[in-house]
């Protein structure tokens, strides 16, 4: 990173299952301008424009980037997509951040969005004829299998899930900006509800939401306010089908976390790293990420949400927000868990604040486990 990095400005709009009130264009404007008020900046002062969203199919309107320019006050500017299936959030902001890393710009408006609503994304994930036979069990029955594996490895016993679920959905009572806020959430409540794909039970599972997220990243000498610095960030991925594919803990996830803790200089995540932001869909997400990503040792990752670690009041917060288990605007998702990530170390995150916050993770993931996006952001510069 030749040149520092730094989030000044973050915006997102109210999650929520349809927004009939504003068209795409609409959407994504509006988390733009709060992030530029945030920024205290307008359009005029953006060098260039990032945007990603997961597939075209999940509104049926295929590269709406090319009508969104006008929208984020982009015309006659660099204009940038990015697809990485439900990471790209996350990889949305690693190319902007690229951008200000590499010098080639120095104020650069970064914005993801989905509109679920005007499509089925269960229909959009199921893989149709001549290519295969569709079971059209979208991405919970997809990842089920991968989620009794781990089960079966670590002799995790069936409450965890429902103990993430709870957790996260209390915090999303804090967050005035999640999707699912279900006062009174508890055990016995997610417990009742159906299970969906064993073992998922319907709130283990994210929501279909409508939503948009944005951030402005600065150069060193244009930054303003109080910042988030960007001290690593990384991508990696690998093939879905490969041979001896481990899917309960992809390699690309290890070697994402393991380039972005070197960038940080991070040796230690539980104990170095105040808060993290983690994409978790399906609440038996969050043990196995514990292990993927190094907060735990493999078969112990359980044993840590079991305890209350990651609770608000834990000693290493997961999900603060509520996570993408209380709002779930796909293609944004990842984004607005590197956005919260900067919420938390500006000292801005509201009621979900993490009391002396000084270093955050914020992860995605996307595709079939085979794409990953993590970057670590401090309140003190690289």
């Amino acid at each position: 990173m030749a040149h520092r990095c730094a989030v000044i400005g973050v915006g997102q709009t109210r999650y929520q299952t349809k927004r009939a009130d504003v068209s795409i264009a609409g959407l994504v404007r509006e988390a733009a301008l709060r992030a530029l008020e945030d920024a205290e900046l307008t359009f005029k002062d953006i060098d260039a424009v990032v945007i990603g969203k997961a597939p075209d199919l999940f509104e049926g309107v295929m590269m709406p980037e090319a009508y969104l320019a006008d929208a984020l006050g982009a015309a006659g500017k660099p204009m940038t997509r990015v697809h990485t299936a439900g990471s790209v959030g996350g990889s949305t902001a690693l190319v902007g951040a690229s951008l200000i890393q590499g010098g080639v710009h120095e104020r650069v408006l970064v914005v993801a969005f989905e509109k679920q609503s005007e499509s089925n994304a269960t229909w959009a994930l199921s893989t149709h004829l001549p290519f295969n036979a569709s079971l059209v069990v979208g991405a919970g029955g997809y990842f089920a299998p991968h989620i009794r594996e781990y089960m079966r490895r670590s002799a995790a016993p069936d409450h965890i899930g429902i103990l993430v679920a709870v957790k996260d959905r209390q915090n999303a009572l804090k967050n005035p900006y999640a999707h699912l806020r279900i006062p009174g959430i508890d055990r016995r409540m997610v417990e009742a509800t159906p299970m969906l794909w064993e073992p998922i039970r319907y709130l283990e599972t994210c929501p279909s939401s409508d939503g948009a997220c944005a951030i402005v990243l600065a150069a060193e000498h244009k930054v303003t306010g109080t910042p988030a610095w960007v001290h690593g960030a990384a991508m990696r991925s690998e093939p879905m089908s490969r041979a001896d594919r481990d899917t309960v803990s992809p390699q690309a996830g290890k070697d994402c976390a393991a380039d972005v803790y070197r960038q940080a200089g991070v040796t230690d995540p539980r104990r170095e790293i105040d808060v993290a932001e983690v994409y978790v869909p399906f609440s038996w997400y969050e043990p196995m990420w514990l292990e993927n990503l190094g907060f735990a040792a493999e078969g112990e990752g359980w044993k840590l949400t079991e305890a209350g670690s990651t609770a608000l009041d834990g000693d290493i917060p997961w999900n603060a927000s509520g996570g993408v288990l209380s709002s779930n605007p796909i293609g944004a998702s990842g984004l607005i868990r590197f956005a919260e990530a900067a919420l938390q170390v500006r000292g801005m995150a509201g009621e979900h604040q993490v009391d002396g916050a000084r270093r955050a993770l914020g992860h995605a993931y996307g595709g079939g486990a085979q794409f990953f996006a993590m970057w670590i952001v401090g309140a003190s510069k690289p």
